[in-house]
């Protein structure tokens, strides 16, 4: 029956939109079986599809197709040609003239105009010089010089310029035409998709333990193997977009086209993606189509004298936040700049997939500014929802996933979207994940706001457990986001300054560094093992790294000190963050073995708020936690689906892990046919305080 006060017909307009939408969405139907909830927003879902599908044929009708389209990078900017010359070809539609300046002509900035075309299209043919060589060898700087309509004289770099240096002091990036006579050759294919994503989240400017930025090759040759070793099959790598300003962390992008010079060149970023290949590791690359630098003269703003070339104009152009513009998502040439930017780093530089940063601040004309995302689901549907830019990620994925199937695309969204990450055929966004942003901040709250023995288990598991069904999240307890200044990392909430006087295995256990060794371990291994089907660490915090994030700035008088990552102390035997790198070693070996990431979520058995146990069964194995600061418990019942022998595979009290030692690996515990805690069988395990146990049935398979 119709809602009470519904006007008359209101349940039959209902069902004639439901009937319509499902008509015009393919899978439709399939997000509304796994969701009926979703049933009232179907106008919506058909809306978006109907807006996607528009642009995909509108660009099909106009441009041969989005592969065609997504290849604005093979006549934007600067190419040479056949014959030795070269084309150049721009989108200015606001400029009166534009020409081609630089070392080739002296910076004469009128000797090379480009002809106007259609839509704000500019080109220029340069032919080559009288021995066939190009007139603008590889090296060379240069600037797209234009005149505005309101008569202003501008410099600019071209925003499909594939390499930017900064020399010396100079405030400004300068444009530095990258066509090398012997590019780098890629040598090794791509990895398979994983079955478990198991992700290590990198910078390469912090890589080093010294005080400086580290470079491309640093990281391939010291870095990448401390990740193969830990067991991570996927490395997310932060800031390689060009970005003027080394402390926004890589997110005020102004050069999107071109790989940060500060670590090295184009070749050396190649070689570390077929090197991490070679290895068996996939790369994303952290994605910043969320907003774009305010600058200008080295940036995409004002590029051609209007602020509404690649922005939207006026306020709703700039992110008040951020200080920083945000795109005009309806825009063609937009269109074709961005999707065009997700091509080239797939096939320039051979990345397997994509981070999409600030997907909140996309999705919504409010950008998640002062939204608490209560859950109710029409905080994500009406006029509050950018569908331009959401139609725009469908657009992404579905290019994305045509060009290379097996290619991850990740969502970093707060507000949890519904079908985010469900097929742009049911009317979703399109990814494959979205970050389980509540997980860390969980975390977070208990260690500041509450005593050992007051966490509640139950908070806890709804935490970890609490994701869409079919839409697949990345857990993890901590990001960059938790190490950067200001912030604490886990470590750091847990051990503080003792970290720096108490670490030496050759002192004994303090209380706090013996609390805080065995609850970073309990904590990432409950997360990883029931937060999500992916997993996510970011670099240096494995072993519990000591110090925080800080990039050199006025503040700090520009001091690299806290912009590295100190990995020689998990090398040092004499020192107890090894304990901690080795327990993230085997937890993420144990997990290649058994899969845990890709079997259906979790059977939680048991969450006891008194004696603090949590206990639950994923991938056949049995996993037990007991958080009591104290109290251990002598045959403990725990509930299993399984008969049989079990034995323990990972013990987070043993001494490698820097442990107690209190538990015989020898023991074989027996399940009988006792029901517990809705389990038809059960066993009796000696669990000590402040234990993560994960036990195998010893009859089946490895």
């Amino acid at each position: 029956m119709a809602a009470p006060g519904a006007p008359a017909g209101a349940e039959n307009g209902s069902e004639a939109q439901l009937a319509a939408a499902l008509a015009d969405v393919p899978e439709l139907a399939r997000l509304l079986d796994t969701d009926p909830y979703l049933k009232p927003f179907a106008p919506d879902f058909q809306r978006r599809y109907k807006k996607f599908n528009q642009f995909l044929s509108s660009i099909g009708e106009n441009e041969g197709g989005i592969d065609k389209f997504s290849r604005g990078y093979e006549s934007f900017g600067i190419h040479r040609c056949t014959d030795g010359g070269l084309y150049c070809k721009e989108w200015a539609p606001g400029a009166e003239g534009v020409f081609l300046t630089g070392d080739f002509s002296g910076w004469n900035p009128f000797s090379h105009p480009y002809k106007k075309l259609d839509y704000g299209k500019w080109e220029l043919y340069i032919p080559p010089k009288q021995n066939k060589s190009v007139l603008i060898p590889h090296g060379s700087k240069l600037k797209v010089f234009i005149t505005s309509k309101s008569g202003e004289i501008l410099y600019r770099i071209s925003p499909w310029a594939k390499y930017v240096v900064r020399e010396n002091d100079n405030v400004n990036y300068d444009w530095v035409h990258w066509d090398p006579e012997d590019p780098y050759k890629f040598k090794h294919s791509r990895p398979k998709k994983p079955r478990s994503l198991r992700i290590y989240e990198s910078h390469v400017g912090i890589s080093s333990h010294e005080g400086k930025i580290a470079s491309y090759k640093h990281f391939t040759s010291s870095v990448l193997p401390r990740i193969k070793d830990l067991g991570y099959n996927c490395i997310q790598l932060m800031a390689i977009m060009e970005h003027a300003y080394y402390a926004s962390f890589g997110y005020q992008i102004t050069s999107f086209f071109a790989a940060s010079s500060r670590y090295g060149t184009p070749e050396e970023l190649k070689e570390l993606v077929d090197t991490a290949h070679s290895m068996g590791i996939i790369v994303l690359l952290d994605v910043v189509h969320s907003h774009a630098s305010k600058n200008s003269e080295d940036g995409l703003n004002i590029f051609d004298g209007t602020d509404s070339c690649y922005f939207h104009s006026g306020p709703r152009g700039t992110h008040e936040l951020w200080d920083s513009r945000l795109f005009n998502y309806s825009s063609w040439e937009v269109l074709r700049f961005l999707l065009s930017n997700i091509r080239w780093w797939l096939e320039e530089y051979c990345f397997d997939g994509f981070r999409f940063d600030g997907v909140t601040s996309m999705l919504y004309h409010h950008h998640g500014m002062g939204q608490g995302f209560s859950g109710d689901y029409n905080e994500y549907f009406g006029l509050q929802v950018d569908e331009d830019a959401l139609v725009y990620l469908m657009l992404a994925n579905h290019l994305i996933h045509t060009l290379y199937p097996n290619s991850i695309t990740i969502a970093e969204d707060v507000s949890g979207m519904p079908a985010l990450c469900s097929p742009t055929s049911q009317g979703g966004g399109g990814f494959d994940y979205r970050l389980a942003m509540a997980i860390p901040d969980k975390w977070i709250q208990l260690l500041k706001e509450f005593k050992d023995e007051d966490w509640n288990m139950g908070n806890i598991v709804y935490t970890l457990t609490n994701r869409r069904y079919l839409e697949k999240c990345i857990a993890y307890a901590e990001s960059h986001d938790q190490a950067l200044v200001g912030d604490k990392t886990l470590a750091f909430w847990l051990m503080d300054a003792e970290m720096y006087t108490n670490m030496s295995v050759l002192a004994p256990f303090t209380p706090v560094i013996d609390r805080g060794i065995q609850l970073h371990k309990m904590i990432r291994l409950i997360t990883h093992a029931l937060g999500g089907e992916g997993y996510l660490n970011f670099m240096g915090n494995e072993f519990g790294h000591p110090e925080w994030l800080d990039f050199p700035r006025k503040g700090n008088n520009e001091s690299y000190h806290y912009a590295r990552r100190q990995f020689n102390l998990t090398d040092d035997d004499l020192l107890r963050y090894k304990f901690l790198n080795n327990f993230d070693r085997d937890m993420n070996r144990l997990e290649e073995r058994c899969g845990w990431l890709s079997a259906p979520q979790a059977y939680v058995s048991e969450k006891h708020e008194d004696n603090k146990i949590i206990t639950f069964e994923r991938a056949g194995l049995l996993f037990i936690f007991n958080f009591h600061p104290s109290k251990s418990y002598t045959d403990y019942r725990v509930g299993t689906a399984l008969p049989g022998k079990f034995k323990i595979v990972l013990d987070s009290d043993a001494p490698e892990y820097g442990g107690h030692q209190r538990l015989d690996h020898n023991t074989d515990f027996f399940s009988e046919a006792f029901e517990h805690n809705g389990r038809p069988y059960s066993l009796l395990v000696y669990i000590p305080s402040r234990v993560a146990l994960i036990l195998q049935n010893a009859d089946l398979p490895n």
